[in-house]
């Protein structure tokens, strides 16, 4: 009994040991990358005569709500209108959302798949195509390009730029959740992007808001079966092949945040089937590419063995509030002093307090963190509901902005 015993505390201790070393190793990824977001630097705007042709892609799948207006805004772009063209690939759209794109001076592919997916989509509206480009931008059914979009990304690509991420920012701030959902997309924004360019790694993609060389993007699309996620398996593909993503901060796209936490809970499913699939996918080859000099390929992978920052955020607070009341409150001693824990908790902190934005910092942000608790548990429960996660494309509507 009493070896049973032994056994069962080395295994307790262990298992200690190595929790709080990984969450101090995703604490101080985080951290570094969040330091290094603050020395970005613009690119230095340089005119460039040539024009390029640019096709600007938005798959629409049941998007009736909003891709009509979207489309309108996007042929407003203060670019030459002979050299890009607005293609919706309209997927499951009500006929009159059809007709009244068809009016609209740009391209509507009609697609129909039996499990729709954005890949699908892309391919479909290239393989079609009779007519070549030189770039393809993509975008989500509700986003809004600003309107010099297409002139600053059309100036990256003439730097020689294959690949380009823009800066995808909050359309609505109009409930908690929108709040928080936006507040961590300015977070990935400075550590995954910002942060990584200053460091001279590739920016991480997003999903739109995306620039491409036209024939390197219908290449790598050809080979891309993704249900959800299809822009980890492009960022995977483009590492492997030593593509940089370059990030352009004052390029921007407006993006509808989710306003319910069912469609909170919906897309963060999506989001963690993806994580968990592309690290199983990808984890050997990440070792391999680092003993090659392939850095880009490494970091990708160990993006994936870092939880999402609400899971980092509340198990790290969790841990650290139970090892204090164990050693302060109750004197109990444990293998891991809480020391550790509250310093993986300061770690943390700190880098989430220099990667939000100066405009978060307000009551609406204070009040909206009230949410936090149950935005965590709702991702913790997916956890262990991922089945067919990434079987059928999960899909977040999108509506009218309520205010």
């Amino acid at each position: 009994m009493e070896i049973l015993n032994q056994i069962f505390s080395y295994i307790l201790q262990t298992l200690e040991v190595a929790l709080v070393i990984y969450f101090a190793i995703s604490c101080l990824y985080v951290l570094v990358f969040a330091i290094a977001g603050h020395f970005y630097k613009k690119r230095k705007q340089v005119t460039y005569d040539k024009l390029n042709k640019i096709a600007v892609f938005i798959p629409a799948y049941k998007e009736d709500a909003v891709i009509v207006d979207v489309a309108k805004k996007a042929l407003l772009q203060q670019y030459p209108p002979s050299f890009f063209d607005v293609i919706v690939i309209a997927d499951s759209l009500q006929n009159e959302t059809l007709n009244n794109l068809k009016e609209l001076p740009l391209k509507v592919v009609e697609v129909s798949f039996e499990n729709s997916t954005k890949a699908k989509a892309l391919n479909a509206a290239m393989n079609g195509s009779p007519k070549t480009y030189d770039y393809a931008i993509v975008l989500d059914a509700d986003n809004i390009m600003e309107p010099h979009f297409l002139t600053k990304m059309n100036t990256a690509f003439n730097k020689g730029y294959q690949v380009v991420q823009a800066h995808r920012k909050a359309k609505n701030l109009n409930t908690s959740f929108a709040i928080l959902d936006a507040a961590s997309e300015e977070i990935n924004n400075h550590i995954y992007r910002r942060g990584h360019s200053a460091l001279g790694l590739s920016s991480g993609l997003i999903g739109s808001g995306m620039g491409f060389e036209y024939s390197l993007f219908k290449s790598i699309m050809k080979t891309v079966t993704a249900v959800g996620g299809f822009d980890k398996e492009l960022e995977f593909e483009l590492a492997k092949q030593n593509i940089t993503i370059e990030y352009l901060q004052d390029t921007v796209v407006l993006d509808e945040k989710v306003q319910k936490s069912s469609d909170f809970s919906k897309q963060r499913k999506r989001w963690l089937a993806t994580q968990f699939i592309y690290l199983k996918r990808n984890y050997k080859l990440g070792f391999k590419a680092l003993l090659k000099g392939n850095i880009n390929f490494f970091d990708k992978v160990f993006q994936m063995v870092v939880p999402p920052r609400i899971l980092l955020l509340g198990i790290t607070t969790i841990s650290t509030l139970i090892y204090c009341v164990l050693d302060f409150g109750l004197g109990i001693t444990t293998h891991i002093s809480s020391q550790f824990w509250l310093i993986n908790f300061g770690l943390l902190v700190a880098a989430f307090v220099l990667a939000l934005p100066k405009s978060f910092y307000n009551s609406a942000t204070l009040k909206a963190m009230i949410s936090m608790p149950s935005a965590f548990f709702r991702m913790f429960r997916l956890l262990f509901n991922l089945k067919g996660a990434n079987t059928k494309f999960i899909h977040t509507s999108h509506g009218v902005i309520k205010s």
